[in-house]
């Protein structure tokens, strides 16, 4: 019996090596040109420690998690805190025709996302009502065009880059322990016109969106299981910004979905 057995592992092993050996090139992923551009969101501000100066870049972004966890044969880490679509310039300047896969997740800071969010948390129910209401008329009329110049240039320093265009999510817990319901819900319906505009846009440029709403829902600030800072003056450029479990836990399965 041992000697027949033998004889068939003998006979069957060089063709199943052979498939072995000529198989995995088919299926394994090349290595990736990967640039990381965008506001505070996709520098991984909220989860420190950080990098880049003011830009505060965090090991613990989404970003950085994704080069760590993937074939990359670059990654170039410009998004920066604080930048608009304006300041994007100097990020722009990652791009080339070697780029494989770009993220962003730009637009708050377009609509004066921390002026809003100091306001709803210091100030009464109208003047957060009113800071609301000033972003998402800026999101329905300033911001598309801006978006619009932004996929544009994107698509034109890096032409053969699979875009990847990530969304906000709803800041704030409904049901959460901080604020207000009216001001809560303020928040979370203004994260609904900002998404409304940024899907829009981006499918008009032909790039990729992912909608962090419904993947983050539970998590928001001030909630039971929360991957999102509440408020702190102590930590005032992290608040109201993923934590480390947000990136890792919320962004980088968005990203990953996106890319496959």
């Amino acid at each position: 019996m041992r000697k027949r057995l033998l004889k068939v592992v003998c006979a069957v092993l060089p063709a199943a090596l052979a498939v072995v050996l000529t198989t995995p090139a088919a299926h394994a992923a090349a290595p990736v040109d990967y640039v990381a551009l965008g506001d505070s969101y996709s520098s991984g501000t909220g989860a420190p420690p950080y990098t880049g100066g003011t830009c505060f870049r965090s090991p613990r972004g989404y970003a950085q998690l994704w080069a760590n966890t993937h074939e990359v044969s670059s990654f170039k880490y410009a998004a920066c805190g604080g930048a608009t679509t304006d300041s994007m310039t100097g990020q722009f300047d990652s791009l080339d025709a070697g780029t494989d896969l770009v993220s962003i997740t730009i637009g708050g800071n377009d609509i004066g996302f921390a002026s809003t969010m100091i306001t709803c948390v210091t100030g009464s129910d109208s003047s957060c009502l009113n800071a609301v209401d000033k972003g998402v008329q800026q999101a329905r009329t300033a911001l598309p065009a801006k978006l619009d110049r932004t996929y544009a240039t994107i698509r034109s320093r890096a032409p053969g880059a699979t875009v990847v265009v990530l969304g906000y999510p709803r800041l704030v817990e409904p049901a959460g322990t901080c604020l207000n319901a009216t001001k809560r819900t303020a928040l979370n319906n203004g994260a609904d016109v900002l998404h409304e505009v940024i899907a829009a846009r981006a499918a008009a440029a032909g790039v990729r969106y992912v909608d962090a709403r419904a993947h983050f829902a539970g998590h928001g600030a001030c909630g039971r299981s929360p991957w999102i800072n509440s408020f702190s003056l102590l930590r005032l450029v992290e608040s109201f910004h993923p934590n480390a479990a947000g990136y890792a836990q919320g962004y980088l399965p968005l990203l990953d979905s996106a890319v496959g």
